[in-house]
């Protein structure tokens, strides 16, 4: 356990919901700031900064506002939360170069060992927090347009007369996802890796582009009219449908992919601005019911149980849900898939002939 576990577990317990501030949010990887109040506190203000990816921003603008009340009504102390937002990637490419996070919130664990890589974040993180180091869940959804081609399998994606859209794994955190759960619909229904990469090869050959990242994906999708199947996460549908835009779309539920949004304290910065001990806090309060609930209503499939039942009827029960330990983790997994020479690029290098 890291310097002051205890402490802050003592501060996480007992506390109450009350207040509002206000926060303001910038989404191109520029520093925005939310205060609790014009309240003159008898210690001074604190201030922590949260790099996250995009579609997480709109979750934690109902839950940093909570923490922030609970931290000043517990230790009499005002919090400050700047956040950063964008593509993953790049979020952890800004964090490596120098941007001084105290808590990464990224899209997938492959990016926070990256942090870890650097020297930032100190080996065993996903044992500091409940359910190693996962805060939210999605799963790999199949969107199609009104009155188009559909697919309700994964097996349908292979379907020659369908156009699928997905972004490319070598650059792509969410594309890697995809291509593990086309993998996983074989290996995971007994199927050994030479018919895995038979079936992903088959699918490929229906991707007429490869957009560099997810965003991108989703503008050659509906910007440019290319392909008839976007493949997309379940969270970006649910979030796209409560502000009015309605997407068909399918979750293939015999086998899919939990798609595992992992939380960190960056330990060099924490230590070097004197934060380590609200952004422990903050990581925590991630783990409560309020917060899951948030995560919830903007379409994380919550890591709490109780309250994903609560939402149980706004996703689908998915019969095999493996997770990426099915592949060895995250650093098997970039090994033997997405290294250089390694089945990707044998993958393309055979559709190019």
């Amino acid at each position: 356990m890291k310097k002051q576990n205890k402490l802050i577990k003592g501060f996480i317990i007992g506390l109450a919901i009350s207040g509002v501030i206000t926060a303001c949010t910038n989404t191109n990887n520029t520093s925005t700031t939310t205060e609790t109040s014009n309240q003159t506190s008898p210690k001074p203000e604190v201030k922590i900064t949260l790099v996250s990816y995009a579609v997480t921003q709109a979750a934690y603008e109902k839950i940093i506002p909570q923490f922030a009340q609970e931290w000043e009504e517990k230790t009499g102390q005002k919090v400050v939360v700047e956040q950063s937002y964008g593509g993953s990637g790049s979020q952890t490419r800004a964090v490596i170069d120098g941007l001084e996070a105290d808590v990464v919130g990224l899209a997938l664990s492959a990016d926070t060992l990256k942090i870890q890589q650097a020297g930032l974040i100190e080996p065993g993180w996903e044992q500091e927090v409940p359910n190693n180091g996962i805060v939210t869940r999605s799963v790999v959804a199949l969107v199609s347009r009104e009155g188009g081609k559909t697919a309700n399998t994964w097996a349908d994606l292979a379907n020659p007369d369908i156009k699928v859209i997905t972004a490319n794994p070598k650059t792509s955190g969410g594309a890697r996802w995809n291509f593990l759960v086309l993998w996983g619909a074989i290996t995971q229904s007994g199927g050994d890796a030479q018919k895995a990469e038979e079936f992903v090869t088959s699918v490929y050959k229906n991707v007429p582009v490869l957009p560099k990242d997810a965003r991108e994906a989703t503008d050659v999708f509906y910007k440019q009219g290319q392909g008839d199947i976007l493949m997309n996460y379940e969270n970006e549908i649910l979030l796209a449908k409560l502000k009015g835009e309605t997407q068909p779309y399918v979750i293939p539920t015999d086998k899919n992919i939990s798609i595992d949004g992992p939380i960190a304290v960056v330990d060099k910065y924490v230590d070097k601005r004197g934060t380590r001990e609200v952004a422990e806090a903050f990581v925590q309060f991630l783990y409560t019911p309020e917060a899951q609930r948030a995560f919830a209503e903007v379409g994380f499939r919550p890591v709490d149980e109780a309250i994903f039942e609560e939402f149980k009827d706004q996703y689908p029960k998915v019969d095999n849900l493996f997770t990426v330990e099915a592949f060895g983790g995250w650093d098997q997994v970039q090994k033997d898939f997405f290294d250089d020479g390694a089945v990707f690029d044998r993958i393309f290098a055979n559709l190019r002939k």
